[in-house]
């Protein structure tokens, strides 16, 4: 018996990995956190399958199931969304499994800041731009953050931001940011990415506030940064005529000359 842990993706039903919906199909347990996994995903379960969801219950009693499956030699497929790396309260349950002896393996997914870069058709890294991208949140009442884990400290290093969970603090993200971006920073606020109800807002640190006006919650991600809205940014040497690479060696003394043999 193995719990596998499944990253669900963002939203869109068919944001999944293969590797994900065929462990899904073959688990005759699922537990799905459904506040934010797409019921269409769960078509992926074999007939006859124990599906529950597992938003209203708490980790003792999720670990009850996965206890339950596990004395009947019964597969779970533990889905989160996104990517179960971050935010998925993933960590816990694995510390819990190890204390019980319980194998499990973990599928990444789709994450959320993927999704909504590519909702905005933006990548998030342009050269002499940015080349760092932060995922970050706000104090929240589940978790605080860690000193020295600040807006204003990840700000100081100009990377793009994707801030998570923060939409109910939008006016001290605008605060805290200000101050290292300036107020016409490009903003891009993306709710529910890849659902069939995605909205999109942009903005500048300056307008973005009255544009939402209250009017997203949840699950809605901030993108901070100067290569959201950048045009004349570098191109990258990459794939200029004249880089010298393992695939274009440029020369006879290059020392990629014989890597195409």
């Amino acid at each position: 018996m193995t719990v596998h842990f499944i990253g669900a993706g963002p939203g869109a039903a068919d944001l999944l990995t293969l590797r994900g919906r065929d462990l899904i199909a073959a688990c005759p347990v699922c537990l799905y956190a459904g506040s934010l996994v797409p019921e269409g995903v769960l078509a992926h379960c074999p007939e006859g399958a124990r599906i529950v969801n597992t938003a209203p219950l708490s980790l003792d009693e999720i670990m009850a199931e996965i206890s339950a499956a596990h004395a009947q030699g019964q597969d779970v497929a533990r889905l989160h969304s996104g990517d179960v790396s971050i935010w998925s309260a993933m960590g816990e349950q694995l510390r819990r499994l190890r204390a019980l002896d319980i194998p499990y393996t973990v599928t990444p997914g789709v994450p959320s800041f993927a999704a909504a870069a590519a909702a905005l058709g933006a990548e998030l890294t342009l050269p002499e731009l940015a080349q760092s991208l932060v995922l970050t949140r706000t104090p929240g009442r589940a978790s605080r953050m860690p000193e020295g884990e600040s807006l204003s400290a990840f700000a100081a290093t100009g990377a793009t931001l994707a801030i998570h969970l923060s939409i109910q603090n939008l006016a001290q993200v605008v605060a805290d940011l200000v101050p290292h971006y300036g107020p016409d920073c490009a903003v891009a606020v993306v709710w529910r990415a890849s659902w069939p109800d995605q909205r999109i807002i942009r903005g500048t640190l300056s307008t973005i506030e009255a544009q939402i006006a209250g009017s997203m919650e949840r699950t809605a991600l901030i993108l901070v940064g100067h290569a959201l809205a950048a045009e004349g940014f570098a191109e990258s040497a990459l794939y200029a005529p004249d880089y010298d690479r393992r695939f274009r060696p440029q020369s006879a003394d290059s020392i990629y000359k014989d890597s195409r043999e």
